[in-house]
């Protein structure tokens, strides 16, 4: 047990009184783990890397306590949250809407893409707490239109994502307008690896570091399936399984490129489906999520990026197109499914060569893949062949060289 898990949850009690509504009108039975452990810790303005497995409540673990110190007559921006995409950005804001809503604090929204002039009009309205992308940010930053010598909190959400190299000196250089003196840092992702840790700890003042493990009883709900196939037969695999069951599902594949070719392919055959990827535009993938979202897609073709931190409920599926190259990719896309303890499953196909880096991944994550086959539709149990029993007799009874006699 955690020094600040009590019976009765004192914080939530020392919460201002919107935001102590906003958790009763939510529903919500209890903080999560990273809840419990997180937002004490922000409240006491400490420098904070935060790992937690997705769908535990992560946004909340920053927002509650960000809200709570943000003072509503003041007219400049206090606090900035940054994400790395475009999607992540307009669903953190949308948090913020709802969970301030009964307050009189104002947020806006930054992303690339959006018409600047519109942007601007936001500004006049004296947000004292902004989201954005790290690009658009900086370049408001640059025209001066953007002041951030009285922000105290700096949020870095997906933080794995904004310590690479295409995000790291946008983020620096964020962090440098501000105060050193004066700014709390909060980084949260699904995935913090030493990098991403070493990267965090420079530019932060004796941070604390909180790690979430998933419950085991969360990892149990989630199936994590794989079938083998040729790569040239994989499009007709994907139709199958997808005409194999109902739910909302999420499609994985390397690029924008590959994105748009399963969507072709897929819509010729008479599935229904959007695709979310880097190459769209902005008004595209509003409605790509919106449709998704409504249950008026069931089906969404996602990159990686595109997919980073979304928050998509009831979403049963993942399917894994083309395998990720990393283990935490595997993390983050198996983690859009099963959320908050829900049933889901993940279903990579495979080529032969690639069995091993499911079963790799799986392991790592303290899962088991479990192989399945294709039978008139039907997702059915593999049943290992005679060639194949052998080849697995013949590996175990070759001789260990170390216990060979000479």
């Amino acid at each position: 047990m955690s020094q600040h898990d009590t019976t009765e949850w004192s914080v939530l009690n020392k919460l201002k009184p919107f935001l102590q509504e906003a958790w009763k009108q939510s529903g919500f039975q209890k903080p999560t783990n990273i809840q419990t452990e997180a937002i004490p810790t922000i409240m006491e303005k400490k420098d904070v890397i935060c790992e937690s497995p997705t769908g535990t409540g992560k946004t909340l673990a920053y927002l509650i306590p960000t809200l709570e110190k943000i003072d509503a007559e003041s007219q400049h921006i206090q606090a900035v949250v940054i994400a790395p995409s475009r999607e992540l950005v307009m669903q953190i804001h949308s948090e913020i809407q709802s969970w301030a809503s009964a307050s009189d604090i104002r947020s806006a929204s930054f992303i690339g893409g959006a018409n600047v002039k519109k942007q601007l009009e936001k500004l006049k309205k004296r947000p004292q707490i902004i989201v954005g992308t790290t690009g658009r940010i900086m370049e408001l930053i640059k025209a001066k239109k953007l002041k951030m010598h009285e922000v105290s909190t700096i949020v870095a959400d997906e933080a794995d994502q904004l310590t690479l190299p295409e995000h790291r000196r946008h983020l620096e250089d964020i962090i440098k307008t501000t105060l050193k003196d004066q700014r709390q840092l909060i980084f949260f992702s699904a995935t913090i690896g030493k990098e991403t840790e070493r990267v965090a700890k420079e530019m932060m003042v004796s941070p604390s570091i909180i790690k979430v493990e998933q419950n085991k009883a969360d990892k149990l709900k989630v199936e994590h399936l794989y079938l083998v196939s040729e790569r040239r037969e994989k499009m007709t695999m994907l139709r199958s399984i997808l005409h194999s069951f109902t739910g909302k599902t999420l499609i994985f594949v390397k690029d924008g490129e590959t994105a748009e070719e399963v969507q072709r392919k897929l819509q010729f055959h008479h599935i229904n489906v959007d695709i979310l990827d880097g190459m769209s535009k902005k008004q595209e993938r509003e409605a790509a999520m919106r449709n998704f979202r409504k249950n008026k897609v069931a089906t969404l073709v996602v990159t990686d990026l595109a997919a980073r931190g979304l928050d998509i409920r009831n979403v049963s599926h993942v399917i894994q197109f083309d395998i990720p190259r990393e283990y935490k990719q595997y993390v983050h896309r198996s983690g859009r499914t099963g959320r908050m303890g829900a049933m889901g499953f993940v279903i990579s196909i495979v080529t032969q060569q690639e069995v091993r880096d499911v079963k790799r991944f799986c392991k790592e994550l303290g899962v088991k893949a479990i192989r399945k086959n294709l039978y008139k539709g039907e997702l059915i149990d593999h049943i290992m062949k005679k060639e194949e029993k052998g080849k697995r007799r013949s590996k175990k009874s070759l001789p260990n060289k170390k216990n060979k006699k000479s």
